[in-house]
């Protein structure tokens, strides 16, 4: 029985906070060749050690475990800030559903439950969070913080957005992204959790957005949320069906089967298309599929912390 299916036995998403503790432990649990291994006491007391730092604080026992410097991080040391942004579009509420669970997550559920295990990352290293959630508007937003009330307060709107259900929402993600770009005044890392459906056709504005959030030297990370049964291989049967766009309400009434081979080729077109963009304007760029664990974007950021400090 994979993490997952063990979470499924908890129920829906009745208490976030402990969902998320468990996912992070499933995750510590599965790290056993990482140089993390031992977390509960090591991870948030060491840093990767630089050529031409000084040798007084290397933690010579996890060199034994990992063959790896490691220098011990003090109280003192001035801790990160994160900003995660969160597309609360039509098209992120697929695919339809009732009651989530950990076996059947829809993209918004996923980024939910993704962002929580984040955030305690983020509060085992000490780090501040601060979060933005925007749709057709701009739907909510906290500027980073540590404390243990910003840290419920961003848990409860996480739980809101999850349970709002925008019908027919137009996504013009870039320009909520120039917004947020503007609030966020010192180094930071950015995650976005996007499914990268936008209403408006012309990406030149999305990633000129993107450009503006690695402005002041932050570290900018997109997740790109998708479906890949659905929305990347088109598996459905060949029974006529009616597909929606759920941010216009257009819909066209086809079998699958026959434009199966067009659309695979048009989507994975423009999911490399979208890689290589983020490869020109040095934007990490990590594939998110909901049918599968949390295990990529947690690593990505242990990756990303180490890279950052």
């Amino acid at each position: 029985m994979d993490l997952r299916q063990e979470l499924n036995n908890v129920g829906g998403f009745t208490n976030l906070e402990l969902l998320a503790k468990q996912v992070v432990e499933g995750f510590i649990a599965g790290m056993h060749k990482s140089p993390f291994h031992g977390f509960s006491a090591e991870f948030a007391e060491h840093k990767i050690y630089n050529k031409g730092e000084s040798t007084r604080h290397l933690d010579w026992k996890l060199f034994a475990k990992t063959e790896k410097l490691y220098t011990k991080r003090y109280d003192d040391e001035t801790n990160l800030r994160c900003h995660v942004i969160l597309d609360n579009s039509s098209s992120m509420h697929y695919p339809n559903m009732g009651k989530q669970s950990f076996a059947n997550l829809n993209k918004m559920g996923f980024s939910v439950l993704a962002i929580a295990a984040l955030m305690q990352m983020f509060k085992k290293q000490r780090d501040a969070i601060g979060l933005s959630v925007y749709s057709d508007k701009y739907d909510f937003y906290a500027p980073e913080k540590g404390s243990e009330r910003h840290h419920h307060m961003l848990l409860n709107a996480l739980t809101q957005t999850m349970g709002s259900k925008p019908e027919n929402t137009l996504t013009e993600t870039y320009e909520y992204l120039h917004l947020i770009a503007e609030k966020i005044h010192r180094r930071s890392m950015i995650f976005l959790f996007t499914d990268m459906f936008q209403t408006s056709v012309d990406d030149t504005n999305l990633f000129e957005a993107l450009r503006h959030l690695k402005y002041n030297k932050h570290e900018v990370v997109l997740f790109h949320v998708y479906d890949g049964e659905k929305e990347l291989k088109f598996d459905f049967d060949n029974s006529p069906r009616r597909f929606v766009d759920v941010e216009t309400g257009e819909y066209i009434n086809l079998y699958a089967e026959n434009i199966k081979d067009t659309y695979t080729t048009a989507v994975k077109s423009y999911f490399e298309e979208i890689k290589l963009k983020c490869l020109q304007y040095k934007i990490n760029y990590v594939p998110a599929d909901i049918r599968k664990n949390f295990d990529a974007v947690l690593m990505t950021y242990l990756i990303e912390r180490q890279k950052f400090i």
